[in-house]
């Protein structure tokens, strides 16, 4: 089953917490923060052609950091590739995007977001790898249908409703709803309006 729930067991975040030097709630708060927003962030990519396309390209090189059952070895992430990849799904909005998510209530701030951010988007990919090639039960389906179905499908379903919905507003609006939802909105909102 593809859920935001069945992600986030993936995501090592006791490991995390002992590499950033935080404590476990810090760590999930702070992982619960940016993992919709970088499930947004790519879903905005995705709904671009060139853009669905340079994802499902970038899922070939991930999906074998998510083996099995259990959570990701946080020794086998290549945090330089996740430096790369938060850069591509963010462009210049990236320091934006960490700043609000720092500022979000009980995440430990702007260090430890953009040192979170390259662990987390590997992960991501290795998970979205995983759902792409059958692992979450369906055949592998075909580049020219990321951008409608496919990538965006999958990720539609993560942020909570398919990617004709609008799910992801809802999704990015709850795990902000404290106190950073409407400037991170701003930035996705760019982002899906074609902006790079």
């Amino acid at each position: 089953m593809t859920s935001f729930d069945d992600l986030l067991s993936q995501v090592p975040i006791g490991q995390i917490a002992a590499k950033l030097g935080v404590d476990e709630s810090t760590a999930t708060n702070a992982v619960k923060a940016a993992l919709p927003t970088l499930l947004g962030g790519l879903q905005a990519n995705a709904t671009q052609p060139e853009g669905a396309a340079s994802l499902v390209g970038a899922l070939d090189n991930h999906g074998d950091l998510v083996e099995g059952e259990g959570q990701v070895d946080i020794d086998k992430v290549d945090v330089a590739d996740g430096s790369k990849i938060v850069e591509n799904v963010f462009g210049q909005e990236k320091n934006t995007v960490i700043s609000t998510l720092g500022a979000t209530e009980g995440t430990g701030g702007n260090d430890l977001i953009a040192k979170l951010m390259p662990i987390l988007a590997p992960i991501v990919l290795a998970y979205l790898a995983k759902q792409m090639t059958g692992g979450g039960g369906n055949a592998a389906p075909q580049t020219q249908s990321a951008g409608n179905g496919g990538i965006g499908d999958i990720l539609g379903g993560l942020l909570g409703g398919s990617s004709k919905s609008g799910g992801i507003g809802g999704a990015i609006g709850e795990a902000l709803a404290k106190n950073a939802g409407s400037a991170l909105g701003n930035v996705l909102g760019g982002l899906f309006g074609g902006k790079r």
